[in-house]
């Protein structure tokens, strides 16, 4: 039997060869430890070759124990000077590491796994909520699924990486700073990191993806952005995101960069629906992936403002520097490993935001002790522990000129209509009944309309469009879980764009099976990039020939009436062209 003491002086002769490899590899394993590791082990540790360990299984520890297969021994043995290059012999050497990470978490100087911040960087969640909800939901780009199988495990693994690999702090720069303070740097020479983010933000109406490589230093502020509730059971309690105030090119960051609205970024926690029918229940049971996305202000305020008509707060949050370096580099962290699950009443938008906040910067965690699940509750928690300032919203007309508030088109689209209204005496008395009326009634009022009437109609007839096109989709959704074989078909299109498209809500999966984990480094970047493309190329394809399709498909009313609203804006454009000529 081989023994070895960590500490114990060169062997005496007659030493076993298993002695000798245990030797050189317990010795190898310390030159990488940080020093306060390598100081709390204890003296009397000893290393245990042995044959009779599980197949899956290359070492375990018991107490000052550590029993290592032999197998490994003999690989680390025949390895040559350098075993960084040698696969073999790399998985001795972590395999130590790993128990000597045990050995530490267990000690009366570790306790690394009961770390309470730890564990939110990690993704382990405080408290379980009922049976199976208890799991690390950090799933994706992991350097190895045993990290997710408990807090123990998760500490040895990465403990592993960051001894062994130069990049691990460019891959995992939160927790690699975590370690660093915690038991100091490793001894192992670092990969000099990318001072930008990678992000895969949405760009345009289809599921494209762009790629974002985010400057922290241009992040000028982020504000708490919540869009006001409506009708919708699922949306009548708001809406809540981050807005990222991003400088333009060129102007140094301030107060003026709130200007730069083309530039600013959002990030927002949404379920990901990944079938063609959207279930309530699953919604409130969890059943839904929840995916941190990144979008253009611009598109957010489109689809809320003039889609579904919900008035946009932007309220500034009191972060200095350190504060929002964290919670862009926490983000980052979740865009491309998070993976959890979407639940109405406790894993919902405001609660996956709140936890982005605490996560990134323990000041928040401690500041705000939140237990609501709304995201006007988050919203009054943040104001109440003054980490958010509110009071520019009291003035509508101030927050709106100076870019704190988005409101609803619906107050625009009334104001057009009393444009209109002036001077015709049109058949409605709101906007709200002007749209309601068949678009072929409103035909005939274009012709008598002038230049200020007929841009008034114009905006309302987009009003008409973007209306009917949201009361299309409902009747395709529905029509999709019929049971012909037309609606099987229209199935797999949908379910083949639906797989393209979730590539915006878990970044990874364009990654599959290139090796890596964490944020992707240059090399994983430059692998992605075709994949981008490609599959950018079908969705510009897909969706439009799905739109036409599903609009051949449409009952004869609601298409004709499509075609109706089509002929008046084409009808209204070439009035406002003679109207201006004149």
């Amino acid at each position: 039997m081989a023994w070895l003491a960590l500490a114990m002086p060169a062997f005496a002769a007659g030493a076993s060869e298993d002695d000798l490899a245990a030797a050189r590899l317990l010795d190898a394993a310390r030159t990488r430890l940080p020093d306060a590791w390598a100081q709390a082990l204890p003296a009397d540790l000893i290393l245990l070759p042995r044959d009779d360990l599980p197949a899956h299984v290359g070492g375990r520890t018991f107490g000052t124990q550590i029993r290592i297969d032999r197998r490994l021994l003999a690989a680390w043995a025949s390895a040559p000077v350098d075993p960084d290059h040698d696969p073999a012999a790399r998985l001795a050497l972590s395999t130590l590491i790993h128990e000597l990470a045990h050995v530490l978490d267990r000690g009366p100087q570790g306790g690394l796994s009961r770390d309470a911040r730890l564990r939110d960087l990690a993704g382990w969640p405080r408290r379980r909520a009922w049976p199976g909800r208890g799991a690390n939901a950090m799933r994706d780009r992991s350097p190895d699924p045993y990290e997710l199988t408990d807090p123990r495990e998760f500490v040895a693994v990465n403990l592993e990486h960051y001894v062994l690999d130069a990049d691990y702090a460019c891959r995992r720069p939160a927790l690699a700073k975590w370690f660093q303070a915690r038991l100091g740097a490793a001894p192992t020479p670092r990969t000099a990191c990318d001072a930008t983010l990678p992000l895969l933000q949405g760009e345009g109406g289809d599921g494209q993806l762009g790629w974002l490589s985010l400057d922290p230093s241009r992040v000028y502020a982020i504000d708490y952005l919540f869009a006001e509730g409506n009708d919708a059971p699922m949306s009548r309690w708001g809406h809540a995101m981050l807005r990222l105030v991003i400088c333009a090119p060129g102007r140094a960051p301030g107060p003026d960069c709130r200007l730069d609205l083309a530039w600013h970024r959002v990030l927002s926690f949404r379920a990901f629906v990944d079938d063609v029918q959207l279930s309530s229940w699953r919604g409130l049971t969890g059943g839904y992936p929840s995916r941190l996305f990144v979008l253009p202000l611009e598109q957010v305020i489109d689809d809320y403002t003039q889609v579904e008509l919900r008035g946009l707060a932007s309220i500034p949050l009191s972060l200095d520097r350190a504060g929002i370096e964290a919670i862009l580099a926490q983000a980052a962290q979740q865009h491309w490993s998070y993976d959890g699950r979407y639940a109405f009443i406790s894993n919902n938008c405001a609660v996956e935001t709140w936890k982005l906040l605490r996560d990134a910067d323990p000041r928040i965690g401690d500041a705000v002790r939140w237990r609501g699940i709304t995201p006007k509750g988050l919203l009054a928690a943040l104001e109440h522990a003054g980490l958010a300032d509110a009071t520019m919203q009291a003035d509508r007309a101030t927050a709106e000129r100076q870019g704190y508030y988005f409101a609803s088109a619906q107050a625009r689209y009334e104001a057009m209509f009393q444009v209109a209204r002036s001077g015709m005496a049109l058949p409605a008395k709101s906007a709200r009944e002007w749209l309601d009326l068949p678009p072929e009634t409103r035909t005939p009022w274009i012709d008598r309309a002038d230049l200020r009437a007929t841009a008034a109609l114009l905006l309302l007839e987009q009003a008409a469009q973007r209306r009917q096109e949201l009361q299309a989709r409902d009747w395709l959704k529905r029509r999709l879980g019929e049971h012909d074989d037309e609606a099987a078909h229209a199935r797999e299109q949908v379910r083949d764009l639906l797989a393209d498209a979730g590539a915006l809500a878990q970044p990874a999966s364009l990654l599959a099976g290139v090796p890596g984990y964490g944020l992707p480094q240059a090399d994983e970047r430059e692998a992605l990039a075709p994949r981008l493309a490609e599959r950018n190329a079908r969705l510009t394809e897909g969706w439009p020939a799905l739109r036409q399709q599903a609009r051949e498909a449409l009952p004869p009313a609601q298409r004709e009436a499509w075609q109706v609203i089509d002929a008046n804006l084409a009808q209204i454009q070439v009035r406002l062209r003679r109207l201006a000529d004149e």
